[in-house]
């Protein structure tokens, strides 16, 4: 396979990406500035030589301290916790402006074909909000995408969860700001202030 062809097979990995998009940006790159070429060569290569994940909420970060800035800002809300699909779900919450809590990144929803939890961080959610609720949690909201998909995960997570609605603190879910079938990091700001004002 020559280089043409393994970059656009590995540009088709990509989410929404099919081969013939993926060969436009081929083309693109060969077409661009070298020093453009570059810049993406080091980005890349910085992409795994600094980024980690937060081991409090487990969102991709490049501080140099092990925590995220999120989760080491003492200025945030203790007693708020957003559980999330993915980091672009807690980005698309994060740049509403709106939410000033702490966040946990679950991995993803379950798959309703198998209706499985595989891969997802449910024990480390459980540890978490069991280290949470020692520092005043009061609130855990489930900001899952508004289809089928994040209904069943929001079930699983309240079940997995049904131990704690005993110590003060709640379980509430976004509100239907957010249309049916919609996902949470294609939302915006003022799509997602509704659906957090409405929670329930």
């Amino acid at each position: 396979m020559d280089a043409i062809e393994r970059l656009t097979t590995l540009f088709g990995h990509f989410p929404g990406i099919g081969p013939r998009q993926a060969g436009r940006f081929v083309l693109y790159l060969l077409r661009a500035n070298p020093a453009l070429r570059r810049e993406l060569i080091e980005s890349m290569k910085m992409l795994g030589e600094r980024v980690h994940q937060c081991p409090e909420c487990f969102r991709f970060h490049s501080s140099e301290r092990k925590t995220c800035d999120i989760c080491g800002d003492t200025k945030r809300d203790s007693q708020c916790l957003a559980v999330v699909a993915s980091d672009a779900d807690l980005s698309a919450l994060e740049h509403s402006g709106t939410y000033l809590g702490h966040y946990f990144v679950l991995g993803g929803t379950i798959s309703l074909a198998n209706e499985k939890a595989h891969g997802l961080r449910i024990k480390q959610l459980i540890n978490v909000v069991a280290k949470r609720l020692k520092g005043g949690l009061k609130e855990i909201i489930l900001a899952f995408p508004a289809n089928p998909e994040g209904d069943a995960t929001a079930s699983r997570v309240r079940q997995e969860l049904s131990d704690i609605q005993n110590q003060s603190c709640t379980i509430s879910s976004l509100g239907r700001g957010l249309s049916t079938g919609s996902e949470l990091e294609y939302a915006d700001p003022e799509t997602i202030k509704s659906a957090l004002e409405g929670r329930r």
